[in-house]
């Protein structure tokens, strides 16, 4: 069976950050690294630190969701893409999420789609387009991609649960013309929900479709870690590396490479 391409998500919020977590992202085996834009109007807070019983100094952040956001004019956008473009040495997937989808982005819609206009002109490896996106302006967005040779991840994000096996499968199968790969990623409240999302993966092998389902939330990471059994096109890892990660549905990308050998993927 053929590995799926193995996408690192870069979790800094400046530029500096990710261009050094995707080298190393390059190191530890990555195919590609997603440039989470909407993530440079973060603003990181300094950490609370805490001292416990021995004496130990820890450090604690608040949820991402609180931390404050910077205004649209406060990201040099063309001088960010053109560094990202010059100093990352994989093949990028630019994405703006939006707050809708689970994101951080700080501008209106039409902010937004200027952004991917201007990473599409940049001839980006990948752009990230919602399927959530005017039809119109989407079409167009795809014409351009094309004209760039810039290949399109067709993505859809449920912050509020994961459908039935049944509704994944058919909304895969109808958004399959929309882009190279089709990714959709659900909310999972229960175990039962990451069950859906490994019965669609499976369902759907021998269908020749590319496509990449996953789940936040504990139970998430089955799809990534069973992903070349289940035909998956592309996982998505992280390089963070705390325990607390499989409560997120996330993997870090040397242990899902280990697990993959391990496994005999």
């Amino acid at each position: 069976m053929a590995d799926p391409k193995v996408c690192v998500s870069l979790n800094g919020t400046t530029v500096i950050e990710m261009i050094d977590e995707a080298a190393r992202a390059n190191l530890a085996g990555a195919d590609l690294v997603e440039v989470r834009f909407d993530r440079l109007y973060l603003s990181k807070p300094e950490p609370t630190v805490t001292e416990d019983e021995d004496g130990r100094r820890r450090e604690s952040l608040p949820p991402q969701s609180e931390w404050p956001v910077l205004n649209f004019e406060d990201v040099e956008v063309d001088e960010a893409i053109a560094t990202f473009k010059e100093q990352i040495p994989l093949p990028v997937i630019f994405t703006v999420r939006p707050v809708r989808e689970g994101g951080y982005f700080a501008g209106t819609e039409e902010q937004r789609i200027e952004i991917l206009k201007k990473a599409i002109s940049n001839q980006v490896s990948w752009v990230d387009l919602e399927l959530s996106i005017d039809e119109g302006e989407r079409k167009s967005l795809i014409e351009e991609a094309k004209s760039n040779n810039s290949s399109v991840i067709a993505s859809h994000h449920d912050t509020s649960g994961t459908p039935t096996a049944a509704d994944i499968i058919n909304h895969i199968k109808e958004s399959s013309e929309l882009g190279n790969i089709v990714k959709v990623c659900y909310k999972i409240n229960e175990q039962q929900d990451a069950l859906q999302l490994v019965n669609a993966a499976e369902d759907l092998k021998g269908e020749g479709l590319s496509h990449s389902i996953m789940g936040l939330g504990n139970g998430g990471d089955w799809v990534r870690l069973h992903a070349p059994a289940l035909g998956q096109s592309l996982v998505y890892a992280t390089m963070r590396d705390e325990y607390s990660l499989k409560n997120e549905g996330l993997v870090n990308i040397r242990d899902l490479r280990d697990a993959w050998l391990l496994l005999e993927y």
